[in-house]
């Protein structure tokens, strides 16, 4: 049976082999996805003789893109796509995680002070890595002038990344993942957390191994500098410590997907030649058989606009953090030759071998597949063709108070009351004047943003495609569509909007969860009557299901609101969407990136307004509350999504 078979088969008729809230079961390898990146970290770049034409103007003037306040550091679009996929994955309830090689690879500059207990290996495999020295945590330049790395070097590891020289004594910045991560960190959504007792992750293991192979040596500790010599094809020493450490990554990743009970594992790394791609499908056949889904995903980009902006972040991310301007750019052109040596795109071999592959060109204004197979495949290719970069703002609400939430009641269709309608004028009022201060702050970013940067530059801004053909200054005013669901509560609180200016719309995929028999009745009410069903959904409020005609889950407001997901990231419009507590909850819970178990608990009260503008280094994140006193909503500063306080809610 072929993939796709498989998996719809799996998906649809064998729910007795599925774990709770419809994931994918452990043993059903053949229904999970292993993506592996292809890219440059600003992804692959051709026909740009005329952009480093201007690089001696940059050298002059590219003190501007580094001492711009406005830059965020762990800025780096190369993991954009990769954590839009991830994020989307699971919050289909897919468990996904990255894994990254580069972050490995300079995971000693931010992390390998910690020294977790090494725990004992749990199969062969993991034997085979006990005692070989960790390629993350390895001191490199004496390795690289030795004739061979057959043996393992007799000196303690030391390392150097941009000239900073590091502690390796603590373990005091081992810090659990974060609920909620939707911008570059130093603990991303794709870092593996080990599971309890072992004592750190794999990679750790093996480099805390490594670092006590023979600390009783005479010899010096080597240092490292990672320039653009380490990643010289020519250097044979080098290339094959990055082998290793891609090795020992995508092991992490099998481990992930074949003993942890994950999904998807995205294998995030520049994978250029054709022997690291050949490589990675040999050890995934080697280790989990020919079932599991291997997809490759190539990210190419022509446009000069995009390559500037993509440019700009990269030389503000973590390789080029804190040094010289002009020296980070140099070593990053030197590191961009390197790799174009031996850059192999896909195409023809992956169509003689039958391999499934995707190819992105400029951010989504080209998609090429070939032979996607299996649910989880066809998923991330959809996703990918309505995927854009445009510069927006994504507003949230709930509706204004309505006359069932004074009298408690649940569900049902009820008018706004006095309240709810004075919120209404006010959000009407409030995002007319957001709209004008968006455009004045767009048209200024538009003149103060230049390649080579000039001093006052701003934050790059998006690598936007779709801007292209607009006027002279890169902006024109952006449609405002207005999203209600077809309750009158939220049509209601929509109804000041000027359909001159405004694209106002309603869709009975933003109505509210149903609450099928017990529609209009108060949480008291249910518990009287209905305890065994009160005391269900208290037990799992997302997978729980309202009994009776209509009645839904929190899981079937998630699939409902796929398309409407989809629908936001293709569209390059500013939308706000008028919606109700579960809608809320769910649309929330994908933009920031939250934990499944979460969502059904998020706090979303009356009265408050989202903001979430798309950013290349991830979401940017704003709350509003209606004054009633005022009659204005006021920011409220660091806020904070948590969990709601009442039972009910």
């Amino acid at each position: 049976m072929d993939p796709w078979r498989r998996s719809i088969k799996f998906f649809l008729s064998h729910a007795n082999v599925s774990l709770a809230q419809g994931r994918i079961a452990q043993r059903d390898v053949g229904s999970k996805l292993v993506i592996v990146m292809i890219g440059m970290g600003i992804y692959y770049i051709f026909n740009i003789a005329d952009y480093w034409k201007a690089s001696q103007r940059l050298e002059n003037r590219v003190d501007a893109l580094f001492h711009s306040s406005n830059i965020h550091q762990r800025a780096n679009l190369g993991r954009y796509i990769t954590k839009k996929i991830s994020r989307y994955l699971n919050w289909l309830q897919h468990d996904t995680r990255l894994f990254n090689v580069g972050e490995r690879r300079r995971e000693a500059a931010r992390g390998s002070s910690r020294q977790p207990t090494p725990a004992k290996p749990t199969n062969e495999f993991r034997k085979d890595f006990q005692f070989r020295p960790s390629l993350t945590t390895a001191s490199l330049n004496r390795i690289l002038n030795q004739k061979s790395l057959s043996k393992s070097p007799t000196f303690a590891a030391k390392i150097l990344v941009n000239g900073h020289d590091l502690d390796l004594g603590s373990n005091d910045q081992l810090l659990p993942p974060p609920a909620i991560d939707t911008e570059e960190s130093a603990y991303d959504e794709g870092q593996v957390t080990p599971p309890d007792g072992a004592g750190g992750s794999l990679t750790e293991r093996r480099s805390v191994e490594a670092l006590h192979v023979d600390t009783d040596s005479p010899l010096e500790p080597e240092i490292l500098e990672q320039t653009a010599d380490f990643f010289d094809p020519e250097n044979t020493r080098a290339a094959q410590i990055r082998e290793q450490v891609a090795q020992e990554t995508l092991d992490e990743l099998l481990d992930y997907i074949l003993e942890q009970g994950g999904s998807v594992g995205i294998f995030d790394a520049t994978n250029s030649t054709l022997k690291r791609r050949q490589m990675i499908l040999k050890r995934i056949r080697e280790r989990a058989g020919p079932e599991l889904g291997v997809l490759f995903l190539e990210s190419i980009c022509f446009d000069k606009q995009l390559l500037e902006s993509n440019m700009r972040l990269k030389l503000s991310g973590p390789d080029y953090k804190d040094q010289d301007p002009v020296t980070a750019l140099a070593d990053f052109k030197k590191r961009r030759t390197m790799y174009e040596k031996t850059y192999v795109p896909v195409g023809e071999y992956e169509e003689r071998h039958n391999q499934p592959f995707v190819q992105m060109i400029d951010v989504g204004r080209k998609i090429i597949s070939h032979r996607i197979q299996g649910f989880l495949s066809a998923q991330t290719v959809y996703y990918l063709l309505n995927f854009n970069l445009s510069p927006r703002q994504i507003w949230i609400t709930r509706h204004g108070e309505s006359l069932d939430n004074v009298n408690g009641k649940i569900g049902g269709d009820s008018d706004l009351s006095a309240k709810g309608d004075a919120y209404a004028k006010a959000l009407t009022i409030f995002m007319q004047h957001e709209r004008r201060v968006w455009d004045v702050r767009q048209e200024d970013k538009a003149r103060l943003t230049h390649f080579p940067p000039i001093p006052g530059d701003v934050t790059p801004p998006n690598p936007d495609y779709s801007r292209h053909g607009e006027g002279s200054d890169g902006h024109t005013r952006k449609n405002f569509c207005v999203w209600t669901s077809m309750l009158k509560r939220s049509i209601q609180t929509a109804q000041y909007f000027d359909e001159e200016e405004f694209e106002v719309k309603q869709m009975r995929m933003l109505d509210e969860l149903n609450a099928g028999a017990m529609e209009g009745m108060t949480y008291e009410e249910i518990k009287l009557k209905h305890d065994h069903e009160y005391k269900l959904r208290k037990r799992d409020k997302i997978a729980y299901r309202y009994p009776g005609a209509g009645g839904e889950s929190y899981l079937d407001i998630i699939n409902r609101l796929r398309a409407v997901i989809v629908e936001i990231e293709r569209m390059t419009d500013h939308v706000l969407l008028v919606g109700h507590r579960s809608v809320a909850r769910v649309l929330l819970a994908y933009f920031k990136g939250l934990k499944h178990e979460d969502i059904a608990d998020l706090d979303v009260p009356l009265g408050m307004l989202y903001m979430l503008e798309p950013k290349p280094y991830g979401v940017d994140f704003k709350a509003y509350q209606y004054s009633p006193e005022s009659d204005w909503f006021h920011l409220v500063p660091n806020y904070e999504l948590r969990r709601a306080t009442s039972q009910h809610d």
